[in-house]
């Protein structure tokens, strides 16, 4: 695999959910051919409506050219037939849940039907990669590309490099980060990489800080708001990750890591149970139209 060039790159997406319609939009804006693959066509098409109102929200704010919307949208395409979707793809991307079972299922589906040299690339935030990369052909082609949504405004790429990755690998996929406009980074294989183990870390605290009664939400997210300048508090964070995400991540590090550093709260796991997940599903620690 060449360093990336859109012209010669086609891209598969697997997943059209909150992160795999967001990364199909940010490589398809690069000119790239991208299909986005799902199960069914009603979640494809949910996935490309997204990208097409994201787009139009960046016309109408002068983020993005007219032609950069028309380009994008004719490079872009969806498919529910996964030997058709990536049977040509230079790099598959998994944007699925977090479950590793199930990332495992479609690694090992993806390469029956995938050329000789793609790459595949797994978009997880905490689960090893060692334990993915077991499920694809070559795992010196396999990397970590860990997006932070909203795909299409968050600059950061975490770029995870196994143990078994290529520098041939990872050269191609800096390559392409750059050419995305985002700004990477290059972390070790580590459950939680840096970003997610340092942000769990953060919102588990904090809503240990809400569950005894230290401060209400709003208060802890102002404290870290203004008195560190970080541009959301952690747990207006967590509603917009999704608290089942959260769940997911802190029960991987607490199975990894450390059993006591990473326990989830009683009251994460109540509100995941209740089907309050944050933004995406109305209310989490906050309530949203």
């Amino acid at each position: 695999m060449s360093l990336f060039t859109p012209a010669d790159w086609q891209v598969c997406v697997i997943g059209a959910g909150t992160m795999g319609h967001g990364i199909a939009q940010v490589i398809a804006m690069t000119g790239a051919r991208t299909c986005l693959h799902d199960v069914s066509g009603e979640a494809i098409d949910r996935g490309l409506a997204k990208v097409r109102a994201n787009l139009d929200k960046g016309v109408a704010r002068g983020k993005v050219d007219e032609a950069v919307l028309k380009t994008t949208l004719q490079a872009l395409r969806g498919d529910v037939d996964l030997a058709a979707a990536v049977g040509n793809a230079d790099l598959i991307i998994e944007a699925v849940p977090e479950l590793p079972d199930l990332k495992k299922r479609i690694f090992r589906s993806v390469a029956a039907h995938s050329k000789p040299g793609a790459i595949f690339a797994s978009n997880t935030s905490s689960i090893p990669l060692a334990r993915l990369a077991e499920a694809v052909p070559d795992p010196a082609r396999f990397i970590g590309m860990h997006f932070f949504n909203p795909v299409h405004i968050q600059p950061l790429l975490e770029l995870v490099r196994a143990t078994t990755t290529s520098d041939e690998t990872l050269d191609a996929i800096v390559s392409l980060a750059k050419a995305m406009g985002k700004d990477p980074i290059v972390v070790a294989d580590s459950p939680g990489f840096a970003s997610s183990r340092l942000g769990l870390a953060l919102g588990l605290e904090a809503i240990r800080m809400l569950e005894e009664g230290v401060a209400s939400a709003a208060d802890i997210d102002k404290a870290m708001q203004l008195g560190y300048r970080h541009p959301m508090g952690p747990l207006k964070l967590t509603d917009l990750i999704g608290l089942d995400v959260r769940l997911a991540i802190a029960e991987t590090l607490a199975a990894e890591i450390d059993a006591t550093r990473f326990a989830p709260p009683p009251l994460l796991r109540k509100l995941v149970a209740e089907g309050k997940l944050g933004k995406k599903s109305g209310e989490g620690f906050y309530r949203y139209d």
